[in-house]
Formats: structure tokens, sequence, C-alpha cells
């Protein structure tokens, strides 16, 4: 592997070293101390990382570490025909097919020779990118989020490509960037910002969402993004081609001349790639030279969170972060965006300016409200939004419907899955009322969905809670308070501990 070195010609400055004023201390609670441990360590096995980063990426990884002006001139030859086999057996089976219709056991039955050839026709340029088939899901609020599914073939060669670049980015990325990284889940950012905001002097939060990220991205800017680091001109036409290949919808062709389908594996890295250089490296700067007081930031994806010790800090950031966005094409969402007051006095300052209980906030599913202790000390409640809550519970009804003349038995193990996932996402402390309602309005529908395969039913609730006992786990808390779960993830790691 070569690279070079190269003063980069992007619009940012690449962030300093911490040091020991606030805004350092602020990336221990964000998290800093995990993202070295993550890069000096392989990447976590499974659907959403990928394969383990081997060692054949440990000088690539090293050097991005090393040289943060290094630019990569050889990194395609890192896909060979092992790693496209890791990337098809990390793609789920029932995933649904993209535009050619081959499913994942169509390519299996003849896999070596599919991924000989697919390696080959890479190598020589003459793969060629699939369009994406245009699909949608409901979102929680009741309209559709538009997915791009690609071809099999391009989800492999996409997550091949993603394992590689992630030595390099991995390397990179800020410590309060949390979404769809390796060995990074919901529940690391919402640990983050929790503890962020228990033990930093935050009295003003931001809550922000950005207007349609992922169908806004500019292509332009995305490249020249990637070329601060990859000078490898095959990788490069790759992306390129992914970003060039359009989606299909109902037999209709289109062009994409900007932004990336939700969905596909490469889309992920390529929106943290252009939030890093648009967003993070900006906040660390500004946290630095414009901040007077603490500065607390957690990022998922195009969601992200920033507590502020000073409204004033606050009203300038916001104002600065609409001009900053402006100028790479992207908008905050003017309903999604709200700055409040919030914190550990804010109830008090409130109640003294007979302004009523502090707004709450939402952040990856659930509701963040200004609680107290027993011993009236503040602390940060959590639980599970109204919205999410609600949309899955429309989804079990209706599936239950549909199921409601399969065996009892085959009903409730499809039941008792949807229960333990919901319980393990949302079961954390203070939330413990609420997962209890969901099992309940769980069973209500059940019931309810028993009693209509027949007029003549003997369903009462002491037989439905019998069934419901069998079937259905109990709601019980199963995740630690954030500041423990955090300072057991975060110990001994942080540069500046």
């Amino acid at each position: 592997m070569m690279h070079d070195r190269g003063e980069s010609d992007g619009p940012v400055v690449p962030a300093k070293p911490p040091n020991k004023t606030a805004s350092a201390v602020a990336e221990v609670v964000e998290g800093r101390g995990p993202a070295e441990g993550n890069v000096a360590s392989e990447t976590r096995p499974g659907r959403r990382a990928g394969v383990s980063v081997s060692s054949e990426l440990d000088r690539v990884r090293r050097v991005a570490r090393q040289d943060k002006d290094a630019r990569f001139t050889a990194l395609l030859h890192h896909v060979t025909v092992d790693r496209l086999r890791a990337a098809y057996r990390a793609i789920r089976p029932n995933a649904a097919p993209g535009v050619d219709g081959v499913t994942w056991r169509d390519y299996g039955r003849d896999l070596e020779e599919n991924l000989r050839d697919l390696h080959a026709r890479i190598h020589r340029g003459a793969y060629r990118a699939k369009p994406s088939r245009r699909a949608y899901i409901p979102k929680p609020d009741g309209r559709q989020r538009p997915l791009g599914v690609a071809a099999l073939e391009d989800k492999i060669v996409q997550r091949a490509v993603v394992e590689v670049l992630n030595a390099i980015y991995e390397v990179d990325f800020v410590g309060f960037s949390y979404g769809f990284r390796p060995g990074r889940s919901p529940h690391d950012a919402l640990d983050a910002l929790a503890t962020g905001i228990q033990r930093r002097r935050v009295n003003w939060v931001l809550d922000a969402d950005i207007r349609g990220f992922f169908d806004t991205i500019d292509h332009g800017w995305l490249l020249r993004f990637l070329e601060h680091r990859i000078a490898d001109n095959r990788a490069l036409r790759l992306i390129r081609k992914w970003l060039g290949a359009g989606v299909i919808e109902d037999g209709t062709w289109t062009e994409c001349v900007e932004g990336t389908p939700q969905g596909a594996s490469v889309s992920t890295l390529l929106a943290n790639v252009y939030l890093h250089y648009v967003f993070d490296l900006w906040v660390q700067q500004w946290r630095r030279r414009n901040a007077h007081g603490e500065v607390v930031v957690t990022r998922f994806a195009d969601d992200f969170v920033v507590g502020f010790e000073y409204r004033r800090d606050a009203r300038r950031f916001l104002a600065d972060l609409h001009r900053r966005f402006a100028r790479f094409g992207l908008e905050l969402h003017a309903h999604k965006t709200r700055l409040i007051e919030f914190g550990r006095f804010a109830a008090d300052r409130r109640r003294m300016g007979a302004q009523g209980k502090p707004e709450t906030f939402e952040f990856l599913g659930f509701t963040h409200i200004c609680a107290t202790t027993r011993d009236g000390r503040f602390k940060l409640a959590r639980i599970t939004s109204k919205k999410r809550m609600r949309a899955k519970l429309r989804e079990v009804k209706t599936e239950l419907r549909r199921r409601r003349h399969l065996p009892i038995a085959e009903q409730g193990r499809w039941l008792a899955s949807v229960v333990r996932g919901h319980l393990a996402y949302y079961a954390v402390p203070d939330n413990a009322l609420t997962v209890r309602a969901f099992r309940a309005r769980v069973i209500w529908h059940w019931r309810t969905a028993l009693r209509h395969r027949s007029q003549r039913t003997n369903l009462t609730w002491k037989r439905m809670f019998r069934l419901a006992n069998r079937w259905l786990p109990f709601a019980r808390i199963t995740h630690p308070r954030p500041t423990v779960r955090f300072d057991a993830r975060t110990q001994g790691r942080s540069p500046v501990r």
C-alpha cells in the first residue's frame, strides 16, 4: 500500500488534539475513549458492522492514525474473494432482492464461482452498479420513508469496500459520532447524552434534525471530502458508480443527482463522512473558539443533540449552524429543531418564572424528561416515545389480524419475539411503566384477534392471562443506569482521563 501526503484543500481545518479546557473534558463525556479503543481493535462482527477487519488492514489503520494528512492510493486490492465471501455471509438471507430479483439463496447456489467472477469484474473495471429498487416503510408519524434496495452483488461489494474504508475513517471520526459505526449502538449514544446532561453544566438543549438529509447530500462536496483521504481512483470510481446508479420505481428509472439511497450498505458510511466534515469538525472548532461555557454533543446519523451551559452560546451556535449547513446544501428541519431549557436547574428556574414544567425532547425513540429522585435530586428520565409506541402497536394489531387463524402456539412464538425485541431496546431504568403498558396492549390486541376467530368464544381474561404468561416474556428492566454503563465502557481509554 502506498500513501502520499498533501495539504487538504477542504473547507474545514483539521481539529487540534484535545486540550485541558472544558471542551476537552466534554470529549470524555461524549465517548472519545471508546473511539480510540474501537480503532485499535477489530471491527465487531455482525450484519451492521460487516465482517471483522483482518490483519491485512492493520497497516492502513496504523498509517491513518499516525498521519492525518495521508491519502491512500492503493485500497481496492484489499477487496479480496475472502472479503467478498464474508460480506455475502453477513447479509440477511431473507433480505428483499433488488431490481435483478436475485436472492441470497439464488446467489449462494454457485457461490464460489459467482464470487470469483465478481472479484474479476471489480478489478478489471467491468463491474457495473445496478439501480436501487425504491421501497417505502412507514414512519412513526404516519408518513412513508423511501428506501433504496440494492441488488445483491451491489450489497456484497459495498460491504467489502465499507470494511476497507472503515480502517481509515474509524480513526478519523470523532467521539460524539455514534450512528451506524462498528462497535457503537444507539444505546451508546443515549448513555453518552445522559451522562453529559447529568454530569456537565447543561442548562439548554438544542434538539436538531436535518431535513431530508440522505436525499440532499451534495455529490460534489461528498467526493471532495472523500478525496481528503482516498487517492485510489478505482475505489472512488466505485463510489461514483453507486451514487450515479439511480433508482427504479414502478418500472421507471430516475437519475439521482444528489443524495444517497437509505438502506444501502455504503450510504451510512458516506453520510458519516459528509457530516464529519460539515458538522463534527466544525463543532469542535466552534466549541474551542466561540463557546463561553460547556458544550456537549451527541450525534447519531442525521439526528443530534447539543447541550449548552449558556443560552447565548446556544443561540449563536444555532445561527452559525444555519449558515454552515446552507453552504453545503443542508437545512435544519424547522418543526423538529428546538432550543429548550433543560437540565438540573431548569425546573426551579421555570417555577420561579411561572413557566411550568421544563419541556421534553426526543432522541432515538426515547422522550427525555427532567425528573427528580426520591430525595429530590435531579435525574434524567427516559420513556418510550409515544409516537414510536403507537406505531409499533399499530403494526402488531395489523399483523395479528392477518395471523389470527394460525395456531395459538405459532401466534405466541411470534408475539414473544416482538415483545422481546421491544424490551431489548426500551427496558431502561425509569421506563418500567411504559414497557409494561406495551406488553399489556399487546395482550389486549391478541385477545381481540382471538375473539374474532369465532362468534362463539369463551376466551375470558383469566384464560387470556394464562396464555400471555405462558408465551410472552414479562416486562423487566434489563439495562443498567446510563452513567454506569458509560463509565464501564470508557474507563481507562480516554486520552484526557
